[in-house]
């Protein structure tokens, strides 16, 4: 907020912090916020009501659309007690269309608000929000090819919530390794960690920039890039599928060549997958993943790791606002 560094650490203490960044995290900062997510699992399973967010409101500013991470924040601030002003296209029904600023928005919803949690189709779009606000903090729901910090974090639990740690780990991407902001966001997760090795399954033209390589290698994780599906092991722990990106092509044919490079089948799955592993996807799929597959009781993309994402965002609410 304002003056505030926004991509501060957490360390410890959740109050009032921008989340922007899986950057701002250390892993007892996470193990702090799987054990709220814990707590809220169990109260929203058995339908308790709460009224641990009474009286708050959560300004949703979505410039982007979005299914799943626009429906579960809401429905995470009202499992808690709390109430929404829930805007999607802002472009379109606010005074954005008249040429109003970022800023601007930003200062004026958070005098009807308590937290802002912002969809922007540019990267650093939540940063700038986040120096904006004077009084409220801001949540990344996603900045374009950048971070999606809060996708992330629902990843890592449901990983976590499967195999009990996230050390000693070996996943496989696969899809948009270039424009794809969750992954971006779940190898600095993973980062965090010891041990952790990820293959990173993409066409050549959507292979991680080579400073973020460089980078990601430099935090400790180890990363090895492969182009078929005959280099994956059989010894993962999570297959992490995801689509790729039309919306960030500015050619139309560059994107008919390359959307459907690697499509996960049963048959994927049988051949190079194991009975212990899960597969996960942060959706909207369009054809990369058969609908064979969600039948699968390793497929968790349609289920728990998509109800996870109401957990953990009701936690990271209760913590960022002080509830808990």
């Amino acid at each position: 907020m304002g003056n505030i560094d926004p991509l501060q650490k957490i360390n410890g203490d959740f109050k009032g912090k921008d989340i922007l960044s899986l950057t701002q995290f250390s892993p007892k900062d996470i193990e702090k916020l799987f054990n709220v997510t814990w707590k809220m699992k169990h109260l929203a399973s058995d339908n308790r009501p709460s009224l641990i967010l009474q009286g708050k409101i959560a300004s949703l500013l979505f410039y982007e659309p979005s299914s799943r991470t626009f429906g579960s924040f809401s429905s995470a601030m009202m499992r808690l007690g709390g109430s929404t002003i829930a805007i999607q296209n802002p472009q379109a029904v606010s005074s954005v269309a008249k040429g109003e600023t970022l800023e601007d928005t930003i200062k004026t919803f958070e005098n009807y608000c308590d937290v802002i949690i912002i969809r922007s189709s540019n990267v650093g779009d939540s940063t700038k929000a986040a120096k904006a606000a004077f009084f409220v903090p801001i949540i990344n729901a996603g900045d374009g090819t950048g971070e999606h910090p809060t996708q992330a974090l629902l990843d890592l639990f449901t990983i976590y919530e499967k195999f009990g740690s996230l050390n000693n780990l070996t996943g496989l991407l696969a899809g948009d390794m270039l424009n794809g902001r969750t992954v971006h966001s779940l190898i600095k997760g993973l980062s965090l960690y010891k041990n952790n090795t990820l293959y990173l399954l993409s066409p050549m033209n959507l292979k991680l920039k080579k400073d973020d390589l460089e980078n990601f290698r430099k935090s400790g994780i180890k990363i090895i890039e492969i182009t078929s599906e005959k280099e994956i092991p059989k010894t993962c722990h999570f297959w992490y599928w995801t689509r790729v990106q039309k919306e960030r092509f500015t050619s139309l044919s560059e994107y008919e060549k390359v959307k459907h490079s690697f499509v996960l089948t049963p048959k994927l799955l049988e051949q190079f997958g194991n009975q212990k592993m899960v597969v996960m996807h942060p959706l909207p799929r369009v054809g990369e993943i058969k609908e064979a597959v969600d039948s699968d009781p390793r497929a968790l993309y349609l289920t728990s790791q998509m109800k996870n994402g109401v957990f953990v965002r009701m936690a990271l609410l209760a913590l960022v606002l002080g509830k808990i």
